[in-house]
């Protein structure tokens, strides 16, 4: 049995670490443990790239744990595990910080200036944080090849991946279908979450509230909120929680309508003195057919629109209770009119 000495109390962990650290590089502990495994057991092991042109975060020193127990797991077990760096190059990320350096502005810009300069531009500034990742990186204890890294811009790996997408088309496994996601109109092409938030600006958002008449009851109106109004031509829909408490009611100022909204927030829509009807869950309220705020898709009715649906997005926290759908712009409303 091995026989380990007290941890001393005035112990530094961190320069224990650095300690271990350097133990492993003057004997070159992590390559070792790859070329003296046999060729013939590997367990192959896929680093999903970060971004080239941002520094590490925490974010990345989690997953990049989790990255390094798994070989290690698999190493202790006798298999030869090979552990490539990789570098996310393609997206937006490098375009815009090389379009700021340029001063350059759009599609237009980047024509007139060349697009095959800019390309090169790209691709000499996409590894300029090389240094600072495989420092940190290696300082958190993973073992990882950084010498023999790959770029998602190297024509072998671009060239893998569309042969992985063709064997896919190939066996019938991939479809098309629709989804809602950000959009670039200066630059014309869909966004990633990721990209979207890079230019991330806290604004104050317009919300309305809208009355919408009832078909078969005159006189009755559902009260929508929203915080995109620009959408409203496009609204096909109008969402309740089924679990969500309503009411029937009449305004603190009585002008002959009821309205329909959400019994936690009536007293904050339609005055503290309004007056309850009826009421009722969300589920009662599925169905029911509204007239169509604006004439441009008034044939989706022939198809199920201008109708209440339920939704689990749906909240009591603001607004009204009822919430209006524009499937072609938010995801969540997309989602909900597909499923209904």
């Amino acid at each position: 049995m091995p026989v380990f000495a007290p941890l001393d109390a005035d112990s530094s962990f961190a320069t224990e670490e650095e300690r271990i650290l350097a133990l492993w590089e003057r004997g070159g502990i992590f390559a070792r443990s790859v070329s003296e495994r046999p060729a013939d057991n590997a367990y192959i092991f896929y680093d999903g790239p970060p971004f080239a042109t941002g520094l590490p975060h925490y974010g990345h020193l989690v997953a990049s744990t989790l990255k390094d127990i798994v070989p290690r797991y698999w190493t202790m077990r006798g298999h030869r595990v090979e552990r490539r760096f990789g570098w996310d190059t393609h997206g937006l990320p490098i375009e815009m910080d090389v379009e700021k350096k340029l001063g350059l502005k759009g599609p237009g810009d980047i024509k007139a200036f060349g697009v095959d300069k800019f390309n090169e531009e790209c691709r000499s500034g996409v590894l300029r944080y090389v240094d600072e990742w495989r420092k940190t990186i290696t300082r958190v204890g993973r073992w990882v090849d950084f010498d023999n890294d790959y770029k998602t811009m190297d024509l072998s790996f671009m060239e893998s991946v569309w042969w992985c997408f063709k064997q896919l088309f190939e066996q019938g496994l991939v479809y098309e279908g629709l989804r809602v996601m950000p959009y670039s109109w200066r630059l014309s092409t869909p966004l990633s979450n990721f990209e979207a938030g890079l230019d991330y600006r806290d604004v104050d958002d317009p919300a309305l509230t809208v009355r919408v008449p009832l078909k078969a009851y005159p006189g009755e109106h559902l009260l929508i909120w929203t915080t995109t109004p620009w959408t409203l031509p496009s609204n096909l829909a109008v969402a309740v929680g089924k679990d969500i408490t309503y009411v029937r009611a009449k305004a603190e100022h009585d002008d002959g309508n009821t309205y329909i909204v959400a019994k936690d927030l009536a007293a904050a829509v339609l005055g503290k003195g309004h007056v309850v009807v009826e009421e009722c869950l969300g589920e009662t309220l599925v169905g029911l057919e509204y007239q169509p705020l604006f004439p441009f898709f008034k044939d989706e009715a022939d198809f199920g629109a201008f109708q209440v649906i339920a939704s689990s997005h749906v909240t009591t926290t603001d607004g009204t209770g009822l919430v209006h759908m524009a499937p072609a712009f938010g995801e969540d409303d997309f989602n909900a009119c597909k499923a209904a």
